[in-house]
């Protein structure tokens, strides 16, 4: 069997894990980016300023929001309920070190101080969390791509080939739902009077770099052989093409309906579709094509995947857009951001228990097709996740206010009345990893995908001994992450579109 066959079989006919131990994989990165603050804020308490220097910030950042995943997807995965416990016990320690520290001026009782939190107004021109969520599904995409060529990524946490909750499964939904919390009809301000399809003819040219790049490594891989999952896309299609149509199918119907009933038109597009895979002959041709011997010949064929997954990934989409009007809403306080929390923990709460009825009525998860437990489970997970980030960005704020001048990048600035931009106490600003990711979120990505084809060219990946495959990943992701970062510091965006 020829190397390109190997690396084939090597991520094929998988299975996944359960939805508790991605969920704990999950919960790594809200832990880290807890972390990383408090230990920001402890500095500037025990050194009277924050961080300044560009170096030690880069690597604190890495090392605290980047290595602990490459981590917990190999060495750690057989230990991996200890890793959020380890973390979690570290915040806590951090915490209570800065709190019995605190300023003689604020030795109030806690809970007057958590009282008092709750009326504390926050900057409602943005929302941190999201642009956090978004970071780190790139970021954990990016270190999944090419973690899953080596043997210390536990085979499970692959993309299951037809039923099953792997962690990359769930990684491609994800990077749907992010995109769509801050597309243009997220982003319009209801004031601002356009053209109806102003919207649609933006997308129309927004879009035309993911077909490009989709067309290249379409060509890259067919011209070097390069080893390819037929059954995750197809033969011709790959994510780059997906992206692009539901970007584009999303403005067409945003454009047409009114946006703020997106949840019905996720609801249906999911719901139609599954009636249609199970009452129709739809299914069986996904999975075996229109022979019944998976046959891929002619593009419909050999596309099947990639273009049938396109309703389950718009549903997600859809859905997502009504998540992001629902964030973006005006809230000043902690108070009401608390609420929010509640309320998209009971909305989380109430998919899960939609999934279960799903798998057990409908048709198990699946990625390959996109299904209705797929999206559920895609929507529900990511809630769960996006709330994470919010709870750790609250906790970093109350945390911050023990601390006169303590900063924290890519978090919530409590400010002096609702509707201010003047913030509550003076903020020095320093370069931060999560920024400099988003800056430039489709170049990461792309880049990610170039260096792991290099590596997969360059180096017997399936062979690898853990030492040499933590280094080759270690070292994969910091030179992702110190060109964003180096980009971030002199300011150039490559967006010319």
């Amino acid at each position: 069997m020829s190397q390109k066959h190997l690396k084939e079989a090597f991520v094929s006919n998988l299975n996944g894990t359960g939805l508790l131990e991605v969920s704990l994989g999950t919960a790594v990165a809200p832990l880290c980016v807890l972390c990383r603050g408090l230990l920001l804020v402890l500095h500037c308490q025990h050194r009277g300023e924050p961080l300044g220097s560009r170096t030690c910030s880069l690597l604190l950042d890495f090392v605290m929001l980047v290595a602990p995943l490459l981590f917990s997807c190999t060495v750690l995965s057989p230990v991996l309920v200890l890793v959020p416990a380890v973390l979690a016990a570290f915040c806590v320690g951090i915490f209570s070190t800065i709190y019995h520290r605190r300023q003689h001026n604020t030795r109030v009782p806690f809970r007057q101080m958590v009282k008092g939190f709750q009326e504390v107004y926050l900057d409602a021109h943005c929302v941190p969390a999201i642009t956090v969520f978004r970071v780190y599904v790139n970021v954990l995409t990016s270190i999944s791509i090419l973690a899953v060529d080596f043997p210390q990524f536990p085979r499970r946490y692959a993309k299951a080939e037809t039923y099953g909750t792997g962690a990359m499964d769930l990684g491609v939904g994800a990077f749907i739902f992010g995109n769509a919390l801050v597309c243009p009809e997220v982003r319009q301000r209801t004031s601002v009077m356009q053209s109806r399809f102003s919207s649609l003819a933006k997308q129309l040219f927004a879009i035309w770099p993911l077909v490009v790049l989709g067309v290249g490594r379409l060509l890259s891989v067919k011209s070097i052989e390069y080893h390819e999952h037929t059954s995750e896309y197809g033969v011709h299609w790959n994510f780059f093409f997906t992206l692009a149509l539901v970007r584009l199918a999303a403005s067409l119907l945003l454009a047409i309906l009114p946006k703020n009933k997106s949840w019905i038109v996720a609801v249906t597009l999911a719901v139609l579709y599954q009636l249609a895979l199970n009452v129709t002959s739809l299914k069986t041709f996904v999975l075996h094509g229109s022979n019944g011997k998976d046959t891929r010949t002619g593009f419909l064929n050999a596309n099947r995947e990639g273009l049938l997954s396109l309703f389950g990934y718009l549903a997600i989409y859809m859905a997502s857009v009504q998540v992001g009007l629902y964030l973006l809403k005006r809230r000043d306080s902690v108070k009401e951001w608390m609420g929010a929390v509640c309320l998209l923990l009971l909305a989380a709460l109430v998919l899960f228990v939609f999934l279960h009825v799903s798998q057990a009525h409908a048709d198990p998860v699946s990625r390959r097709m996109a299904n209705l437990s797929y999206c559920l489970w895609v929507i529900a997970h990511c809630l769960t996740f996006f709330v994470s980030f919010v709870v750790a960005d609250l906790a970093l704020v109350f945390t911050k206010l023990l601390v006169k001048g303590s900063a924290v990048p890519s978090c919530w600035r409590a400010v002096k009345a609702p509707g201010s931009r003047e913030p509550w106490q003076a903020e020095a600003e320093h370069s931060c990893l999560i920024a400099a990711i988003n800056k430039n979120q489709l170049l990461f990505f792309l880049l990610a995908n170039v260096m792991t084809g290099v590596v997969n060219v360059t180096i017997d990946t399936m062979h690898s001994m853990a030492a040499v495959t933590l280094c080759i990943l270690h070292l994969y992701m910091f030179l992702n992450c110190f060109i964003m970062y180096i980009l971030h510091t002199k300011n150039i965006v490559l967006k010319f579109w």
